[in-house]
């Protein structure tokens, strides 16, 4: 396959992922925001962060609202990492290797296309936002779902699937961080109803809340709710799960290809350290830490998967 190619399936995928992982941020933002007594503008400010845009909201706004920073997520051009930018994205992308996908898949994708582009043409109202971030998450779903249930298991499923989970590792990892780093509350508030129910908001923007619940009888604590989404290899956003399924395409590739590179040792790597750590070690060294690690180890994956399959040439 050419590195155009490959380059082409891995990005569109990110990129459909990435769009439904903000609109994911946006939905617990908005939910933890509603444990606020007074204004919420500053709860955004964690939001931002985590999704990476902190310093480039300030280059086109001169202060933080909640509505200002909810439709720079959403909808602004000048964010590449808004919704409708990634939707854009992602479509071009599939339009570049339109001839390597299905019919089903590609209408999936400019479907989805069509309907945000009309939906995100002006600012949402605050009465709309989740009913809007319902549709997002629907049609990114029927995108996978068109391409899970169509595709052949080749390298084009291969270098798609690797796309979608190291953005969703990126993604949860940054969910966690909005949390338990930036949206703390204070130590009074530690195992108050407050600090519950934030965290039952973070659950459920990751579509955690029921599963979490039949594996610890829903009892919110720090630790088993990091231990979820980190550790356990059940759960489909949990970082665990993500390195399962980036080391096993990555392995297929190499496979078909007779080749091995970097990237490989790199996620073997990974992958070892989440199978072998403790979320008591995790929490005794610093969440917080181990996050920001996580995602430096991650971006660097995504690098030397580009470098390997030359993803430019």
């Amino acid at each position: 396959m050419l590195g155009r190619t490959a380059n082409g399936l891995y990005w569109m995928f990110r990129y459909i992922e990435r769009a439904e992982n903000i609109a994911r941020l946006v939905d617990a933002g908005l939910r933890v925001a509603l444990t606020r007594a007074g204004s919420s503008d500053e709860d955004w400010d964690g939001v931002l962060q985590s999704a990476g845009v902190r310093k480039a909201y300030d280059q086109v706004h001169d202060k933080l609202t909640a509505a200002a920073a909810v439709d720079y997520l959403l909808r602004d051009e000048q964010n590449p990492s808004s919704v409708m930018s990634c939707i854009d994205y992602g479509r071009n992308n599939a339009r570049m290797v339109r001839t390597a996908l299905t019919r089903e898949t590609w209408e999936a994708t400019n479907e989805c296309w069509i309907d945000l582009k009309t939906r995100l043409a002006r600012q949402a109202k605050p009465t709309d936002l989740p009913e809007l971030i319902d549709v997002i998450k629907h049609r990114c779903g029927l995108i996978r779902g068109a391409f899970h249930g169509s595709m052949l298991r080749n390298e084009i499923y291969n270098f798609s699937r690797i796309g979608t989970f190291i953005e969703r590792a990126d993604n949860t990892s940054r969910i966690l961080d909005v949390k338990y780093y930036v949206l703390l509350p204070s130590i009074s508030q530690v195992g108050s109803a407050l600090d519950n129910f934030q965290w039952e908001s973070i659950l459920r923007s990751v579509s955690a809340h029921r599963s979490y619940g039949w594996v610890y009888d829903g009892e919110y604590q720090a630790a088993n709710i990091a231990d979820f989404l980190i550790l356990k290899v059940q759960m489909p956003r949990s970082l665990a799960y993500c390195y399962e399924k980036i080391v096993s395409n990555l392995c297929y590739l190499e496979t078909d290809y007779g080749q091995r590179h970097k990237a490989h040792d790199t996620a073997d790597a990974i992958k070892a350290m989440l199978k072998r750590g403790s979320i008591t070690d995790i929490m005794d060294h610093g969440l917080h830490e181990f996050l920001e690690d996580f995602i430096g180890r991650n971006n660097q994956l995504s690098a030397d998967i580009s470098e390997g399959y030359r993803f430019y040439q």
